[in-house]
């Protein structure tokens, strides 16, 4: 029996090791966002910075999170084994929850999903237990009010954030400008001294504060005199600001690191616990069990539970390590970073998400309180203030997706809120609160034009309404998951494990794939935060090459698809061809509003004179979608209904022209793959050659269609008669899409 739960126990230990990395996965965003989308350091360089952070806030963590504990279950009331199974449910649970949305990129909350999954799995065995024994009572099994605090605190700290973090950043911006180097003077130094006070009490309230490794005397002496501490710490720091700001440095950059620093500290410090909480739980569980339950897993009741427990330090040590290493390596951490900044960035780019009834509801809200404001603020008022909120003064690094200005204030806002939901003894979460701030930053900062303002918007509800979701997911699914394991046993619970690699797994392959889909983007990226014209231009020029490449091999690729579909009667071959074209009609479209956004930063001179080729390019490249599309639908029906199969007649003289329009449509690949058009005038050619061909075959198909009396074959004359009319269009457009892209290469 005791083998059985050391398996379990060890089985949590493990799971704890993917928590850590799925955790910080998705909480990692909190602390890098700012200095990535700001580009204030090389990635190594914050890297390392967060990485110190990690590790102080390990060392110095304030222990054991006792929600494990006795937060949401009374354990005095439950055994051995049902705590087991609710710590072995909420571990199985959380790691999928967890990974599934940083699979998605949504950031979302370690301290919501845990709480739900605990309130999940307690809740069920509650009402089991109550059924077998009416004398029990809901308040005597579950502690529901904990719950309800953390997470009405966390959600109304979603719009408090939100609301502070606009208010702030349009304040400093307001101050400095995007000019802001034009703007500095003796001001820096003031803000670089409230941004350090306001980050050293971030760093000693939630790194230092309940740190075992402090003593007692010390922590008082801290308390007693915090407004001293902090009134000196605002005094010198200042005076190093300004320092700093008349020797050359950048104080905004400087602030950006130390807060990075602080958040990743804090971090560490105390969400670490979400991740090992559970599983020190039921190994602490395992070990009184050892040692005082005498075997009787359903008889001994865990009230050593109902105590507090400090996590040794080798474990905290070997959490933080293992919390670096995700950081370094985990590609699904830049991912939900990468969410973040881009709904935050100051320039145009690909938009990730869609419109939504509910964004387009907001933004023409905001639009008509914008035009009642303008009608009461006096003209030269907003004049002036529109003139402190010229962007294309910004001054952004290279490839930073908004400048140092706005990060140092997405940091100190964040520190700050954090620092009074702790002196008010109230559980926020750091992920909500750090991306609140960052998106009221970008609205205040006029990120959200117009032009985009609808699709951030969007994604801004998306990412709240998954917050919503988690609990929702985690409640259910780890009830169902413990009320699996409670009647299944240990085969319930050794199935469940497995599934859980499993699912693991599988997300990891699938992850890869989607990164390797979407490494295609890395040129649309750097164009979008390249300064360079020229350089831009040359970027665009391979993007659109490489665009049409693949539409051109995409389309031979269908076209051979549907041609075999039809010979082999293959529907399913068919339906996935039609599935395809479709996504890839929506991919172009994507495609296109992404080079226009580049087209805009290229020379005026080049833009003007490549324009209409480039525009004939993309056309032909949606034109090759519409002709497969009308070669399909009737090849689809007529497959579907398993009418006559096209006679082997209709194929042998098709057989040499299929040859000749593949042959021709993998030369163009090449040609515009390459951007060398060698052959340009061979392939033009022979495709008009072709084209004459086929009016041959298509006079002499509609001859023989008009001597045919038998009815049998009327359908199937009619499909291969557009097969051939479809080739001929398909051979113009490949016609037109190499010409269009010669000429938009520059040569005549």
């Amino acid at each position: 029996m005791e083998l059985f739960y050391l398996v379990i126990v060890v089985f949590l230990l493990i799971l704890a090791v993917f928590d850590l990395f799925v955790g910080v996965s998705n909480d990692a965003v909190n602390f890098l966002n700012s200095a990535i989308g700001a580009k204030v350091a090389r990635f190594r360089t914050v890297l390392v910075i967060a990485s110190v952070g990690v590790v102080a806030g390990a060392a110095m963590s304030a222990g054991m999170m006792d929600v494990a504990r006795h937060g949401i279950m009374h354990p005095a009331a439950y055994t051995f084994h049902e705590v087991m199974t609710v710590f072995l449910a909420v571990m199985v649970t959380d790691v999928i929850v967890l990974d599934m949305f940083n699979t998605l990129g949504l950031p979302t909350s370690t301290t919501v999903s845990l709480v739900f999954e605990l309130l999940g799995g307690t809740f069920i065995l509650a009402i089991l237990k109550i059924n077998a024994d009416p004398s029990l009572s809901i308040e005597m099994l579950l502690n529901s009010d904990k719950a309800l605090s953390v997470i009405i605190a966390i959600f109304v700290s979603v719009a408090i954030a939100f609301a502070v973090g606009t208010l702030v950043m349009w304040l400093s911006r307001v101050v400095f400008t995007f000019s802001y180097q034009k703007h500095l003077r003796y001001t820096v130094g003031i803000f670089g001294g409230l941004a350090c006070t306001m980050l050293a009490y971030f760093i000693f309230i939630k790194g230092l504060g309940k740190s075992p490794m402090i003593t007692a005397e010390t922590r008082q002496w801290v308390d007693a005199n915090t407004s001293m501490l902090l009134a000196a710490t605002f005094v010198a720091s200042t005076a190093v600001m300004q320092l700093l700001h008349w020797l050359g440095g950048n104080v905004f950059r400087f602030t950006v690191l130390l807060g990075t620093f602080a958040l990743a500290m804090a971090f560490a410090g105390n969400d670490l616990v979400n991740f090992i909480g559970v599983p020190m739980a039921g190994l602490d569980s395992y070990r009184d069990f050892t040692a005082n339950g005498g075997g009787d897993a359903n008889g001994f009741h865990m009230l050593s539970l109902m105590s507090s427990a400090k996590t040794p330090l080798p474990y905290l040590m070997l959490a933080g390590v293992i919390m670096i290493v995700a950081m370094a390596t985990s590609k699904k951490a830049q991912n939900v970073v990468k969410t973040s900044v881009d709904l935050a960035r100051q320039d145009e780019g690909e938009e990730m998400f869609g419109s939504s009834r509910a964004a387009r509801s907001i933004v023409r809200a905001s639009q008509e309180l914008g035009a009642a404001v303008l009608r009461i603020v006096p003209r030269p008022v907003m004049q002036w203030i529109d003139s402190r909120f010229q962007k294309e003064d910004a001054v952004l690094s290279d490839g930073a997706a908004f400048d140092v200005v706005r990060a140092a204030v997405n940091l100190v806002v964040a520190s700050l809120l954090i620092i009074v939901g702790t002196n008010f003894k109230l559980p926020l979460s750091t992920t909500y609160v750090t991306f609140m701030v960052a998106m009221g930053s970008s609205l205040a900062d006029r990120a959200w034009s117009r032009e985009s303002a609808v699709f951030r918007v969007t994604g801004v509800l998306s990412v709240i309404g998954g917050w919503f979701i988690t609990a929702g997911v985690a409640f259910v699914a780890c009830a169902t998951v413990c009320l699996i394991m409670h009647f299944g046993g240990f085969v319930a619970m050794f199935a469940l494990m497995a599934l859980a690699i499993f699912l693991l797994v599988r997300s990891q392959l699938a992850f890869a794939r989607k990164a390797r889909q979407e490494r295609q983007d890395d040129v649309f990226r750097l164009m979008m935060r390249t300064r360079d014209a020229e350089i831009v231009w040359d970027l665009l020029l391979k993007h659109v090459s490489r665009t049409q490449s693949f539409v051109g091999r995409f389309a031979l690729q269908q076209y051979e698809a549907i041609l075999n579909g039809l010979a082999d009667e293959d529907w399913r071959g068919l339906a996935r061809s039609k599935k395809a074209l479709d996504n890839e009609q929506e991919e172009l479209k994507r495609y296109r509003r992404k080079e226009l956004l580049a087209f805009r930063r290229i020379p005026e001179k080049t833009a003007v004179e490549r324009n209409t080729w480039y525009h004939l390019g993309v056309n032909s490249d949606m034109q090759f979608i519409y002709c497969l599309k009308r070669m399909l639908d009737p090849i689809k029906e007529h497959v579907d209904n398993n009418f006559n199969p096209i006679p082997k007649t209709y194929m042998d003289e098709f057989r040499q022209v299929r040859s000749q329009v593949t042959d021709l449509m993998q030369r163009t690949e090449t040609m515009l793959s390459a951007m060398r058009f060698d052959e340009y005038d061979a392939v033009l050619t022979e495709a008009d050659a072709l084209k004459d061909q086929l009016s041959i075959l298509r006079k002499q198909h509609i001859d023989r269609l008009q001597q045919d009396h038998d009815p049998g074959n009327m359908k199937i004359s009619l499909v291969y008669l557009n097969i051939l009319q479809e080739t001929q269009e398909f051979l113009s457009i490949m016609r037109h899409q190499l010409r269009a892209m010669n000429r938009f290469c520059g040569n005549n």
